[in-house]
């Protein structure tokens, strides 16, 4: 419905335009004396050819992109479109005036049609000038538009982000995770204060970390894995010899760098999806190499994934959209293999 009522619109915008150049003819052309049937077949038929050349331009601008060339590769376009379509115009009015004064439907008065070189060139600036004239104004109002729609979408996707990652700033401060925390703080300060000492400085650390994530744009892996044995060391209190961490991280992967946050998410989502919903929990494989200048990163836990949530989540989905903006060469995979679920990522570097 919207489609029709938008193609109506610009049809009668079409008419009033180009209709109103056809009268605007047949004034200038009735001062000037000339006869009215031919003024009327010609005014007629000048303005009818010179909205089908509107349209036939307009489909040219949508369909062959022209609008994102922009500049000078926009411009010679425009004015070529401009300088070719009157001249048939003009060729096809030629055929048509004379097939009609043949036939006697219209009279031109005792000299007949003009075509002299002057007057030719006339008959081709009266079409050219407003085709021209209508080229700018449709170009340049269609330019706004996408410039305003650019923006809209701009800020549609700057406002996801930052929901994104506010939303994965709630889940890194899950009350879950902090009261479970806590708890076990308690309970090792009379068991083990050594190792509460120990447990306050890694939650410090995770909790300044899920603060601060977004003041970097990269950071090395060898920070990343810091934060990371942080959380880890945390969890590990928690579910106890449900959680066994295995590590083979290669020593020149160390100094590749990648977005804050994405290790700890995939190592976070393991644990939530996995070794969490996991009776007897389960081991968490941590793999990281560089190849070919290529980051290499999978985290492996047991379990299966579930149907209806095969990949999606918050932390996930900020991760996503964080490689889509940040680095689009990246790649991120979540699947299952023969002993549970395996995350990947590639960040080239």
């Amino acid at each position: 419905m919207a489609a029709v009522f938008r193609t109506a619109r610009r049809s009668l915008l079409q008419l009033l335009i180009w209709g109103g150049y056809a009268a605007m003819m047949i004034a200038l052309g009735r001062r000037a004396g000339a006869a009215d049937s031919g003024l009327l077949f010609i005014a007629v038929g000048v303005g009818g050819g010179l909205w089908v050349c509107s349209e036939l331009l307009r489909a040219l601008v949508l369909r062959r992109d022209w609008l994102e060339r922009g500049g000078a590769g926009l411009a010679w376009r425009l004015l070529l479109a401009v300088l070719l379509l009157p001249v048939v115009l003009q060729v096809l009015l030629y055929f048509a005036i004379h097939g009609a004064l043949r036939l006697e439907l219209i009279d031109l008065g005792p000299g007949g049609p003009n075509y002299r070189a002057g007057a030719v060139l006339i008959y081709w600036l009266n079409s050219a000038m407003p085709l021209g004239l209508w080229a700018t104004v449709w170009v340049s109002v269609q330019a706004v538009r996408r410039y305003r729609h650019g923006e809209l979408a701009r800020l549609r996707a700057e406002a996801r982000r930052h929901a994104l990652e506010l939303d994965a700033l709630r889940a890194r401060l899950n009350p879950h995770f902090v009261f479970n925390a806590l708890n076990n703080l308690r309970a090792l300060i009379n068991e083990d204060t050594e190792r509460a000492r120990e447990m306050v400085t890694r939650l410090s650390n995770t909790l300044r970390h899920a603060l601060e994530h977004g003041n970097e744009q990269q950071v090395s892996l060898q920070r990343e894995l810091a934060v990371v044995d942080d959380y880890l060391a945390i969890e590990q209190v928690h579910y106890e010899q449900r959680l066994q961490v295995e590590r083979q991280i290669d020593a020149d992967a160390l100094d590749a760098t990648l977005p804050p946050m994405m290790l700890q998410l995939l190592v976070e989502n393991a644990i939530k999806h996995g070794i969490a919903r996991t009776p007897a929990g389960g081991r968490l494989r941590l793999r990281a190499r560089l190849i070919d200048r290529v980051l290499q990163i999978s985290v492996e836990n047991p379990g299966r994934l579930e149907d209806g949530r095969r990949g999606h989540g918050v932390g996930l989905d900020y991760l996503r959209a964080r490689l889509g903006r940040d680095l689009p060469r990246a790649r991120f995979a979540l699947g299952e293999h023969a002993d549970g679920v395996r995350a990947t990522l590639e960040i080239p570097q």
